[in-house]
């Protein structure tokens, strides 16, 4: 008997022993009841009250006008696999960790945290690298609850979902407080379908 068979066979053995338990049911947030703040508002407060900016428009013409202009304080920019074409910067092509600029789409976003939850297919470098970051979401991917927002993806979870809840920042050295240390200076979240 391997090594391994023989580990996994002391596992297999304590389970058997081990009391059966019932599912503790849904996990229902680490805020009390009613102290949860909701939709848009409730999701950008928190993102802004973390560093983030938050850019309200009403569909993806307006979305596509405002990145335009957004864009022209970047000589180039990287955008992520599931950005739609006309929400795509007017920018050359850059490599992730030479662009300025990174465009991402959200696969949604958690008003009780203020997160973004961002899909590993849509592109992690786009996400990380570049000092600036744009992420579109829609307005109907706002979610209550990060359990929320699982349940609705349950059919069609990524093998990884980050959540970025403002710009990096880490006070580790000194105790001072320094931003884009471990990934995007600069987290702008753009609402489509929400009233400006």
């Amino acid at each position: 008997m391997s090594a391994r068979e023989q580990v996994l066979g002391r596992v297999r053995d304590a389970l058997a022993k081990r009391p059966a338990t019932e599912h503790p049911g849904a996990f229902e947030g680490w805020r009390p009841a009613g102290s949860v703040r909701t939709g848009v508002d409730g999701f950008a407060a928190m993102l802004e009250a973390a560093g983030g900016e938050v850019v309200r428009l009403r569909d993806d013409a307006a979305a596509a006008a405002w990145l335009e202009r957004f864009c022209r304080a970047f000589p180039a920019a990287c955008t992520g696999h599931t950005v739609p074409a006309e929400l795509r910067p007017p920018l050359p092509t850059a490599a992730a960790d030479a662009a300025p600029l990174g465009v991402s789409m959200a696969r949604g976003a958690v008003a009780e945290t203020g997160s973004l939850l961002m899909d590993a297919r849509d592109g992690r470098r786009a996400q990380l690298l570049p000092p600036t970051h744009v992420v579109f979401v829609r307005r109907s991917d706002v979610h209550e609850t990060f359990r929320g927002a699982l349940v609705v993806m349950r059919d069609d979870l990524p093998s990884a979902i980050g959540l970025h809840s403002g710009p990096s920042k880490s006070a580790d050295i000194g105790h001072v407080m320094v931003k884009g240390v471990h990934g995007p200076g600069r987290l702008i979240a753009v609402v489509i379908g929400a009233d400006p």
